[in-house]
C-alpha cells in the first residue's frame, strides 16, 4: 500500500467535528489533506433547516472536490428528548423514556422513521442512536431518561424498533454505549466510571439489548468509556480501549460483523488518562473501526499523525486499517450517494422537516407517554370561580455534559397559563435559600392550588424541605416531574404527581391539559419508584 493510499485510508477512520455553521479552513484542510471520512455535528453547527442543509451540502461538495470515492458520513446525536442537536424547524419528538412510557414499541419505529426522514432531508446520514443502556441505576447522571426502560427486554424491543425506523428512512444507526452505561453513577465526560458486575449479570441485563439489535441487523456499535473488570483484566481500561470488549466479546461471542466506533476520545475519561492521541491508537489496536475526535483541530491532526506513526513503526498493522476501511466503505455504500449529498431537491427536502404529519405523530405519542404517577383525588383541578394558581418553575438547564443548553422551548408556567391566564408564575432555584423559601411559603397560603415543577431531585435537595413546608400550608399541590420520575420518591407527600420525562413544550402542554382534565395522560412508568 502506497503512503498516499494508506494516509487516505487512515483518514477515512476519523470522525471529526468543528465550530460554526459554515465550513472552516480547518475542516477544509482535514478533508483535502487528510481525507477524513466522517463529520460529527453539534448544536454549535446547527442553524435553521436551510442553513443545516447548506452546511451538509457544502461539506459533501468539498469531499467530492477532494477526490473522495464515496461521500462523507455526517452524524449527530439526535436521540430526541434531552439529547437533541437540532431544534429549530425540526419536529420535537419524544425521547427514549417517554417512548418507553407508552409501552408500544411501534411508536419507537414510527418516531425513528420520522426522525430519520427529517435528518436525511437535511443531509445527515448517520444518527448516533438508539441508546440501549438499561436504566438500572436511579442515580445515573448521564443516562436516566435517555434509556427506554429498566427492563432489558423492553430496552431491546424499543431499541430494535427505533433502529429499524431510522434504517428504513435511509439513516445509519449506532447502538450505544456498549457494553452498557446504564448502571454508572459517574459521567464519563468527566471521569472514568466502573461497572463491577459479574459476567452473568452483564449477560442477563446490559448485553441483552445489544445482542437483540445486532441479530436484527445493526450498522455500528459505539463503545463506552466505562471500565468493566469482569471483561477486561487490565485495571482502569475502559471498554473503548479494550481488546477483550471489541474482539472477544463483541466480535467473537456476540458475532457482530459491522463497524465499531469509539465515543468521543476527547471526553475526560480518555483525555485526562491515556490522552486522546495515544488513546486513538490503543482503540484501533483493540479493534475499533471509527475513531471519534469531536472538537479540537490540533488534537485531530495530532491524532492522525499518531496513528500514522504507529503504522510506520509496526505497532498498528496495515491489514487492520484495511479491514476497518472496508467495513466503513460497506456502510457508505449502503447509506450514501452523491445525489443525496447535493442540493438538487432542496425544496422538497425542506418540506419534510417539521412536516405536519410528524407533529401529529409526536403529539399522539406524547399523549400516550405523559404519566400520572400519583393522584389522591386532586386531579383534574376544578373550581366554581376562576382558579387562583401559583406555578413554581425551577431554573433548569442541561443536567449532563452531553445535553444541549438550548433545549428549553417553553416553560411549565406558560403552558399552565394557556389554560389559566391569571395563574402567577414564580421561578425558583433548586438550591433554594431559606429566605426565598419563606417568601414562597407565604405566597402559597394565598392560592387555591400550587403546581410545582421539578427537574431531578436528589436525597439532599432543598426542594424536599420546600415541599414539606408547602404541604403544611396548602395540601393542593401538583408535582410535575420534567425529567426522571424518581423525583416522586422524595416528594411523596404531594397529593398528585405527573411525569413528562422531558421539559419541552409538547410534553408540558399535554401535562397541563391533564392537570385541567382537557387531556388524558395514558403513560405507564418504565421504572420502579
Amino acid at each position: 500500500m502506497s503512503n498516499q493510499a494508506l494516509a487516505r485510508k487512515i483518514g477515512q477512520l476519523l470522525v471529526v467535528g468543528f465550530n460554526g455553521k459554515t465550513i472552516t479552513p480547518e475542516i477544509k484542510e482535514l478533508i483535502h489533506d487528510y481525507h477524513i471520512g466522517s463529520i460529527i455535528l453539534f448544536s454549535r453547527n446547527i442553524g435553521n433547516p436551510d442553513e443545516v442543509l447548506q452546511l451538509t451540502s457544502s461539506l459533501q461538495k468539498e469531499a467530492k472536490a477532494a477526490g473522495y470515492e464515496k461521500p462523507l458520513l455526517i452524524c449527530l446525536d439526535q436521540e430526541n428528548g434531552v439529547v437533541s442537536r437540532i431544534h429549530q424547524g425540526m419536529t420535537t419528538f419524544p425521547g427514549a423514556m417517554a417512548l418507553g412510557a407508552t409501552d408500544k414499541p411501534q411508536y419507537a419505529y414510527e418516531v425513528g422513521l420520522a426522525t430519520g426522514r427529517e435528518l436525511k432531508a437535511l443531509g445527515i446520514n448517520w444518527n448516533l442512536a438508539p441508546v440501549l443502556d438499561v436504566n438500572n441505576n436511579p442515580q445515573n447522571p448521564v443516562i436516566g431518561v435517555r434509556s427506554f426502560n429498566e427492563n432489558p427486554q423492553k430496552v431491546a424491543a424499543f431499541g430494535e424498533a427505533m433502529m429499524k425506523g431510522l434504517q428504513d428512512a435511509g439513516v445509519m444507526t449506532s447502538l450505544k454505549h456498549f457494553p452498557g452505561h446504564g448502571d454508572t453513577s459517574v459521567d464519563s465526560h468527566l471521569d472514568l466510571p466502573v461497572i463491577s458486575h459479574e459476567m452473568d449479570q452483564l449477560e442477563n441485563v446490559e448485553l441483552v439489548p445489544f445482542q437483540a439489535c445486532i441479530q436484527a441487523g445493526a450498522d455500528s456499535v459505539m463503545t463506552a468509556h466505562v471500565y468493566f473488570p469482569a471483561i477486561e483484566p487490565q485495571a482502569n481500561t475502559p471498554a473503548t480501549l479494550s481488546k477483550q470488549v471489541y474482539v472477544n466479546l463483541l466480535r467473537e461471542k456476540i458475532g457482530f460483523q459491522g463497524a465499531i466506533t469509539t465515543d468521543c476520545m476527547e471526553m475526560k475519561a480518555i483525555s485526562n488518562t491515556i490522552g486522546t492521541e495515544k488513546g486513538a491508537v490503543k482503540a484501533l489496536q483493540a479493534g475499533t473501526d471509527f475513531v471519534m475526535v469531536s472538537h479540537t483541530y490540533p488534537v485531530q491532526k495530532r491524532t492522525i499523525e499518531e496513528i500514522t506513526a504507529a503504522v510506520e513503526r509496526g505497532a498498528l498493522s496495515t491489514s487492520s486499517i484495511e479491514a476497518s476501511f472496508q467495513r466503513i466503505q460497506l456502510l457508505k455504500e449502503k447509506y450514501t450517494t452523491w445525489k443525496d449529498a447535493s442540493l438538487s431537491n432542496k425544496e422538497n427536502a425542506l418540506q419534510m422537516v417539521g412536516a405536519k404529519e410528524h407533529h401529529q405523530l409526536a403529539g399522539k405519542v406524547y399523549r400516550e407517554s405523559i404519566t400520572i404517577v400519583h393522584n389522591d383525588q386532586l386531579l383534574p383541578l376544578k373550581g366554581e370561580k376562576p382558579l387562583n394558581i401559583l406555578v413554581l418553575e425551577p431554573v433548569h438547564g442541561p443536567m449532563a455534559q452531553v445535553e444541549d443548553k438550548n433545549t428549553q422551548q417553553k416553560s411549565l408556567g406558560s403552558t399552565i397559563k394557556e389554560y389559566v391566564p391569571q395563574a402567577s408564575v414564580k421561578v425558583y432555584n433548586e438550591n433554594i435559600q431559606q429566605h426565598e423559601m419563606e417568601e414562597l411559603i407565604y405566597t402559597a397560603k394565598q392560592v387555591d392550588y400550587i403546581i410545582l415543577g421539578t427537574v431531578t431531585v436528589t436525597k439532599n435537595s432543598p426542594v424536599i424541605a420546600l415541599v414539606d413546608q408547602l404541604v403544611k400550608e396548602n395540601s393542593n399541590i401538583v408535582g410535575v416531574g420534567m425529567r426522571n420520575p424518581y423525583d416522586f420518591q422524595y416528594l411523596n407527600k404531594l397529593q398528585a404527581f405527573i411525569n413528562t420525562y422531558e421539559w419541552n413544550y409538547p410534553a408540558l402542554q399535554v401535562a397541563a391539559g391533564a392537570i385541567f382534565g382537557r387531556e388524558e395522560a395514558k403513560g405507564t412508568l418504565p421504572v420502579h419508584i
